[in-house]
């Protein structure tokens, strides 16, 4: 066959119509683009110290009572007359102001933080995809009153908003803080979440399928959630870092978590008066605090280089 005929028989199929299309479905390309993303984030060393660490964390969270008995010497014993102490051998973080081993206290302190994090993002993600699903597609009125709500809680500064908050009612628990804290934390990915609604309202897919019958609720959850959510995402992993850090704020302050409850917030505020004669107080949890915050963001971080086309 020559050149010529096989250049005619090709555009005869392309007139008629059947000329294959090289454009793969949305399906196919964020099953690759996830294949991506993962060959890329498994060769970079951060990410798995990030994923260590918060894993140590997790364990720390969820059976602090094994991991105490373990590391610790009687960690349940609190004496006075080691108030203070610093490191020795059986208690490598020392003893904090009642005599209580150090490390087993910072253990304990781990719960609080991290359970503040996920689920104020959980919950501030899943008001997110519910508002920014229908305000970007049905537009209207229902966009305007969702986008003006959000621009008043744009203008509340996140942590002295929940000190207001908390202060006004001081009989509160973790509860009352991942309740407010959610509050005031679902405008960021609520406007993400609209803005990739918008744009891919109008694509040639969705279009197709709203031409061949496809119900608004199918349209919403089959085609368009699965390609708008993948930012969002990416900005709830940065959001744990900042409710923890945020969490960790509020009980330094005085006004989040009170005692005999534990948390690192709640140790560095009893640590800042002791800090220059006794800085192992404010070193450790300070330390795990730090550790758990930035590994959120680097996660964070490279999953948007990741997922993000325009940085390949």
């Amino acid at each position: 066959m020559t050149d010529t005929t096989r250049t005619l028989e090709v555009t005869s199929d392309a007139a008629d119509g059947t000329a294959s299309d090289p454009t793969p479905p949305p399906s196919r390309q964020r099953a690759s683009l996830g294949k991506d993303a993962w060959l890329e984030l498994r060769q970079r060393p951060t990410v798995w110290a990030a994923l260590i660490t918060l894993l140590l964390m997790t364990a720390m969270a969820l059976a602090p009572d094994a991991l105490t008995a373990l590391l610790t010497e009687a960690g349940d014993r609190c004496d006075l007359a080691h108030s203070k102490r610093g490191p020795s051998a059986g208690h490598p973080f020392g003893f904090d102001l009642q005599g209580c081993d150090y490390l087993a206290q910072v253990i304990r302190g781990t719960r609080p933080s991290l359970l503040a994090g996920l689920a104020v993002t959980a919950a501030s993600l899943l008001i997110a995809v519910v508002l920014g699903l229908l305000s970007g597609f049905h537009g209207g009125w229902l966009d305007a009153l969702v986008s003006r709500v959000t621009d008043i809680f744009f203008g509340l500064p996140f942590v002295l908003g929940a000190t207001v908050i908390l202060v006004a009612f001081p009989d509160h628990g973790l509860g009352a803080m991942i309740l407010v804290l959610t509050v005031l934390g679902w405008t960021t990915m609520t406007r993400i979440m609209r803005s990739q609604v918008i744009a891919l309202a109008d694509a040639d897919y969705v279009r197709a399928a709203r031409m061949l019958g496809a119900r608004p609720a199918r349209l919403m959850l089959r085609h368009i959630l699965p390609n708008a959510i993948t930012p969002v995402i990416v900005v709830a992993m940065l959001n744990v870092g900042a409710v923890i850090s945020g969490e960790a704020t509020l009980d330094f302050l005085g006004v989040g978590l009170q005692y005999p409850q534990v948390s690192w917030g709640l140790q560095l505020n009893a640590a800042q008066a002791f800090v220059l004669d006794h800085p192992h107080l404010l070193l450790f949890p300070a330390l795990f605090l730090s550790a758990t915050v930035l590994s959120f963001i680097l996660l964070g971080d490279a999953l948007r280089d990741a997922f993000d086309p325009r940085l390949k």
